[in-house]
């Protein structure tokens, strides 16, 4: 069997014919595997949905307890038979519960990554390099400019600017799902224990986070606090509530932005930040090609960013290689609907 009989792109998204399911599907269908929670990938409206625990709840906790016909929690490592394919959860070390998914039939082994990336964060479990026949690969940021470096480096970056401008709140915009809690972490880990403040918009999910054991130290509700009162104070926010109205109630504010665009100087112009971090979950190009190379595979389908030119690598390492062109998925932010001022 062919890996095209296995897995196809379809008008929905990815498509397992032999195993009756769709991988991360863009519109409703009847049996959906979520490989994380970021709603470019988890949408509602399924009949059956088959993800990690932590990724049903966070679908819950954005969409409502229905948002689905039914739910079936799958942990790492477990395998499932789905028609005549299995499936095994490995972790991609994205967000909280993101996982790869081992897709098999036969003797043909297809992981489909969902979003990944290889580096450390300590509010998730690392990624595992899944030996298979074809992976397929995200490349949100696979072009050679990006190339990440240490978070830590960036969060160091941004409490020298709290140190040397104590009079100002710094606001720093990061997607809800993962990234806040990363920086919150990451700040902790430096030695920040001061109170860190939030959008009304990051609560539940960071409070999830917390009640999964992810330690992030003292957090407080931004709202109703004196604007007096948060200079000096590091308060988390949706990116696009950084450049809104909401932002009067800071005293003279460093607005900074959490990104791996953040490498590209336009971008952060064109956003008005301040203080660029480039810190980023997703691969770089050098963590996506290590990963490629890691897995063993010989076919390599490249879905939704800078296809092209890893297409291109990948046959320069004499690897079969093409883009999948699924549609529908990209950065978290445009999918993202932050609190009005009142709500946050």
């Amino acid at each position: 069997m062919s890996p095209q009989d296995i897995l196809l792109p379809a008008a929905a998204g990815l498509c397992c014919k032999p195993g009756g399911f769709h991988i991360d599907p863009v519109r409703a269908v009847e049996r959906a595997v979520i490989t994380h929670g970021h709603s470019d990938h988890a949408r509602p409206g399924h009949g059956a949905v088959l993800a990690t625990q932590e990724t049903l709840d966070m679908m819950r906790l954005r969409y409502g307890d229905d948002f689905a016909g039914s739910t079936q929690a799958i942990g790492y490592g477990e395998e499932l038979r789905l028609g005549d394919v299995k499936v095994k959860f490995h972790p991609a070390g994205h967000v909280l519960g993101s996982a790869q998914i081992a897709v098999t039939c036969k003797d043909t082994c297809i992981v489909a990554s969902g979003d990944y990336k290889d580096a450390t964060d300590p509010t998730c479990v690392p990624f595992e390099v899944v030996p298979c026949d074809v992976f397929i690969t995200e490349a949100t940021f696979g072009l050679p400019v990006f190339r990440h470096g240490v978070a830590a480096d960036e969060v160091k970056k941004l409490l020298a600017s709290v140190a040397l401008f104590p009079e100002r709140a710094h606001l720093v915009g990061a997607y809800s799902l993962g990234k806040a809690q990363r920086v919150i972490a990451l700040l902790r880990e430096a030695g920040y224990d001061a109170p860190i403040y939030l959008h009304g918009a990051m609560e539940a999910i960071t409070y999830y986070y917390r009640s999964r054991g992810i330690e992030l130290g003292e957090l407080r509700d931004v709202k109703g606090m004196k604007k007096a009162d948060l200079a000096g104070t590091i308060t988390l926010a949706p990116p696009s509530a950084t450049s809104d109205i909401w932002t009067r109630r800071f005293p003279d504010p460093v607005t900074a932005f959490a990104s791996g665009w953040m490498r590209v100087r336009a971008r952060a112009r064109q956003r008005g930040v301040e203080l660029p971090l480039v810190i980023s979950d997703h691969a770089d190009w050098d963590g996506l090609t290590a990963t490629i190379e890691a897995t063993g595979a010989g076919e390599i389908w490249v879905t939704h960013g800078q296809e092209d030119a890893l297409v291109h690598w990948c046959k320069t390492k004499g690897l079969a290689a093409r883009p999948l062109d699924l549609v529908g998925y990209g950065d978290e932010d445009e999918h993202e609907a932050p609190k009005s001022e009142a709500e946050a």
